[in-house]
């Protein structure tokens, strides 16, 4: 009797232990999740004269495969332009539930790489079940931060931006961790809706003009190489390196 209840304190104290230490270390997880969080810059309401928009809830991802969507903003004019080859890396960065993010994968082929970013997890989980479905191996999603895209340095022949940019809640961070990312003629692609254009039906908030555009990547270590105006509703800007604007750029 005495023994059996010896055995019996004995596994109580070890429960206890075993729950106290597990208390400690999700507790430590979360204290240095916090840090992390913490460790973020305040994020910016205005940049450069220009309000930043609030982030596209993943709730509100169907509203990226519309069916008017392709008739809109000629989608695959678009693609096209980006001129993608097979073998290629390349991001779509706030690639969403992966609306381009798959045709791109078509475009560079099996020996090609898609670098599909998204700050929110459950965006990724959509592009997930969509490249599944489609049966596409060469994406690879990637959980940014507000900060940085987490892409590897020096490796990507285009990062695709649509309706993207205007929502980083940190552009000058963003434009330099891009600007890492990027090969020494890797392009950097905005596609934004046209703030000029009174007809486009887009909240003004949620529109660029290309005077901004340049006003904020040029000093970012950018520099224009082409544009393409043919698209109904939106400007695509395309932008390499510039390593002269880089030494002397805020976000060095």
């Amino acid at each position: 009797m005495i023994q059996s209840l010896r055995l019996a304190i004995r596994s109580a104290t070890r429960v206890a232990c075993a729950a106290m230490l597990f208390a400690l270390v999700a507790t430590n997880a979360a204290r240095a999740q916090d840090a992390v969080v913490e460790e973020l810059p305040p994020a910016l309401t205005h940049y450069q004269g220009r309000e930043i928009a609030q982030t596209m809830h993943y709730l509100g991802a169907d509203w990226l495969t519309r069916e008017s969507r392709q008739r809109e903003e000629d989608c695959d004019r678009m693609l096209a332009a980006l001129k993608l080859q097979p073998g290629q890396s390349v991001c779509d960065l706030g690639c969403g539930n992966g609306f381009y993010t798959l045709p791109m994968a078509e475009l560079v082929g099996e020996k090609g790489r898609i670098y599909a970013v998204d700050i929110q997890q459950e965006m990724l989980h959509l592009l997930d079940e969509r490249a599944k479905d489609a049966g596409h191996a060469n994406i690879e999603p990637v959980l940014g931060s507000p900060i940085d895209p987490r892409l590897p340095e020096g490796k990507l022949d285009l990062i695709l931006l649509v309706d993207v940019y205007h929502e980083m809640s940190h552009p000058e961070h963003m434009l330099r961790e891009m600007r890492r990312a990027l090969r020494p003629q890797g392009r950097l692609v905005l596609v934004e809706f046209r703030l000029e254009d009174p007809e486009v039906p887009i909240k003004l908030l949620h529109k660029m003009s290309k005077e901004q555009i340049k006003k904020e990547l040029l000093p970012n270590g950018y520099r224009l190489v082409e544009e393409y105006d043919d698209l109904p509703w939106q400007h695509m800007m395309f932008f390499e390196p510039d390593t002269k604007a880089a030494e002397k750029s805020p976000a060095r």
